[in-house]
């Protein structure tokens, strides 16, 4: 059985209910939400119908330089409707030890003008909700690493996900977005 939340999430994208199979779930992105960095609330329902990115992020990671291309990326496509959403994580390898005003500092050194979810887990039985569904939409490509990147569509489901050493401006990423921008929401 639906609940309310989910049914009213799935009118406003104009999605169906698809039949289901055993094990195969209808549930969408939308119901969810992360907890801002500085405070409030990233409603994912607020970008229903939008392609979102969300990218694990980490301060002290080989990686990080990756936040120069993200913010590339988010202002090249966020104009056109492209929401993205880094979420700093401890996870792998300790590489996010800091609080807000490290993170912070960190992600404004990159020029970061993205949204920045409040640190959360996003691997193992207590990761973010958005991390559990991702991982149940896309069991064989969980973050394995830093950086990792899921693209949902504008269905709220994955549509695409890009280990670590992809980077935010490879053509597997922008040719992901641009096929979402062209897609039909529903």
């Amino acid at each position: 059985m639906m609940d309310r939340r989910s049914f009213v999430a799935m009118a406003a994208t104009g999605a169906a209910a698809p039949a289901l199979g055993q094990g195969v779930s209808a549930r969408t992105c939308y119901t969810m939400s992360f907890q801002g960095l500085t405070g409030g609330e990233i409603k994912l329902g607020d970008f229903a119908g939008k392609p979102i990115l969300v990218v694990n992020t980490a301060s002290l990671c080989g990686f990080t330089p990756q936040y120069d291309a993200l913010q590339a990326l988010w202002t090249s496509l966020g104009p056109r409707g492209l929401m993205m959403i880094g979420v700093p994580s401890n996870d792998f390898g300790g590489q996010e030890p800091g609080g807000v005003e490290e993170i912070t500092h960190t992600a404004h050194s990159y020029g970061v003008s993205f949204a920045l979810a409040a640190k959360a887990k996003v691997s193992g039985a207590d990761a973010h909700p958005f991390y559990k569904w991702a991982a149940s939409e896309k069991p064989k490509e969980p973050p394995r690493w830093n950086f990792h990147k899921y693209l949902v569509g504008r269905d709220g489901h994955i549509a695409a996900s890009f280990n670590t050493e992809v980077t935010p401006m490879d053509q597997r990423i922008v040719g992901a977005i641009e096929r979402e921008f062209r897609s039909s929401a529903g």
